[in-house]
């Protein structure tokens, strides 16, 4: 298939296109393809580095098999980089169809958040499945609707028009020592539990923490949120993210 001129976002007009090239054949966006692209840059943001085939199919929920055959077609596609011993990284085109992608679902989240308000626990499921049929246009109006915004209901940066995002440093607040503080700046939306266990106990984003002590062997640990305490379990610790507060020299 030749090359494409013009500018070109990657998945419009139900083409695959990126950086003015055609990448791959209309049938082979669907998508299960979103999906693994989305799921590659997630977890390399959270490695650092190469991405295991274990570890995709844990976190897709398919066996390695299915994740083998769908790198392979990925790879040949120009989507993702296989490094052997190592593992998958996403290519500059593979990383572009995951942060599109993103967007969506993101834009999706906070417009159903904010415009119907609908709770911050089911606007990820909705999302995980419009993410996949929203025009451009569509994706336009929201973002301008919503003013253009930088972060989802959970946190979460949303990537620009231009495949730019912002990834603040932040560290999860079970690797924080007691005595440490920062503020509540984001949560992994994959569990819909912990984010109503969170409302319920009227802990919210932008809320400043401090770790006051933990129970050993993976015990709860425990923080400081205005003038009360609270016991927070390993599991949910580990999905609430912390933008630490620098002390003053």
């Amino acid at each position: 298939m030749a090359g494409v001129t013009g500018n070109h976002r990657c998945l419009t007009n139900n083409v695959l296109f990126c950086q003015n090239n055609v990448v791959a054949a209309p049938d082979l966006i669907s998508a299960s393809v979103q999906d693994y692209a989305k799921a590659v840059y997630a977890l390399e943001a959270r490695e650092g580095g190469a991405v295991s085939t274990n570890d995709l199919a844990e976190r897709l929920g398919v066996t390695p098999g299915s994740v083998s055959a769908m790198v392979r077609k990925l790879s040949e596609v120009g989507l993702l980089e296989h490094q052997p011993y190592r593992g998958v990284r996403l290519t500059g085109q593979g990383r572009q169809v995951a942060l599109e992608v993103l967007r969506h679902h993101r834009l999706l989240e906070l417009f159903l958040a904010e415009e119907l308000g609908m709770p911050w626990d089911r606007v990820h499921a909705e999302a995980e499945v419009l993410e996949h049929v929203i025009s451009e246009e569509l994706e336009q109006l929201i973002a301008a609707r919503l003013g253009n915004p930088k972060l989802d209901p959970h946190g979460d940066p949303i990537p620009t028009a231009g495949f730019e995002i912002d990834e603040r440093e932040t560290s999860s607040l079970d690797e924080l020592s007691p005595g440490a503080s920062g503020r509540f700046v984001r949560v992994s939306d994959s569990d819909p539990e912990m984010l109503r266990y969170l409302a319920a106990q009227g802990i919210a984003l932008g809320d400043r923490l401090e770790v006051t002590g933990r129970q050993p062997f993976g015990g709860p640990m425990f923080v400081r949120i205005g003038e009360r305490e609270q016991a927070l379990g390993g599991d949910l610790a580990r999905a609430m993210r912390i933008e630490s507060e620098v002390s003053a020299p």
